[in-house]
């Protein structure tokens, strides 16, 4: 069957093929179809922050204020309330202190012509239901109560609070300092007993001693 294309024209037409596969070649060798997939996708698209986000990122104590900041008031060092500082006020220290300070008179005043009970019953009316129980032992009041009836003294008891030691949301340990005032059937002399660390407990309206010891023995306030 003769060819209807001329010669001339077959040529064209070979060329032109070369010519597309050539530039077919090119393309793929470049990154061909992928490209296309990644431009017609286009970049990420960015999700707007949720209102549960935005929100976590203003709570992060690391984070930045997003509102306008709210000074604390300050107060200049001579107008300072040191008293506000403690749990108790000054009238209730008063009071705690006045309670380990007669309960150490009380501890200091003995009668020997007269019965252990009562000498007990002074510090009982200023004690703590569980410590009263113990007042009499022999490690206690009991002891000071033997030597003194021993020797047949009468003695006055004198305090005086010294310092705190320790306290807690309701309890204060004083440290103070005893004297017994004391006359036997012999002399007239003055007993230093020494200083005693006190602790009182906060019992309603009103403070009750829980604890009588020597200082050095004494509560310091890792009980």
């Amino acid at each position: 069957m003769p060819n209807p294309l001329s010669e001339r024209t077959q040529r064209l037409v070979v060329i032109g093929l070369i010519t597309a596969l050539a530039g077919f070649g090119i393309y793929f060798s470049l990154g061909g179809f992928s490209d296309e997939g990644e431009d017609a996708a286009g970049p990420p698209r960015e999700v707007a922050p949720t209102e549960e986000a935005t929100g976590s990122a203003g709570s992060d104590p690391g984070g930045l204020a997003t509102v306008p900041p709210s000074p604390i008031p300050t107060t200049d060092t001579e107008d300072q309330d040191v008293i506000g500082w403690f749990p108790f006020t000054e009238a209730e220290f008063q009071t705690a202190g006045a309670t380990a300070k007669a309960f150490a008179e009380a501890y200091g005043t003995i009668d020997y012509s007269e019965s252990p009970e009562s000498y007990y019953a002074s510090m009982e009316e200023l004690a703590a239901d569980e410590y009263a129980e113990v007042l009499s032992d022999e490690n206690r009041a009991g002891a000071f109560w033997a030597e003194m009836s021993e020797a047949e003294a009468v003695a006055q008891g004198r305090s005086e609070v010294e310092s705190i030691r320790t306290f807690g949301s309701d309890s204060i340990t004083f440290v103070v300092t005893a004297q017994s005032i004391t006359e036997t059937g012999e002399a007239e002399f003055d007993e230093d007993l020494g200083e005693f660390a006190v602790t009182v407990t906060k019992e309603g309206g009103s403070w009750e001693v829980f604890d009588f010891q020597p200082a050095d023995a004494g509560q310091f306030g890792e009980e």
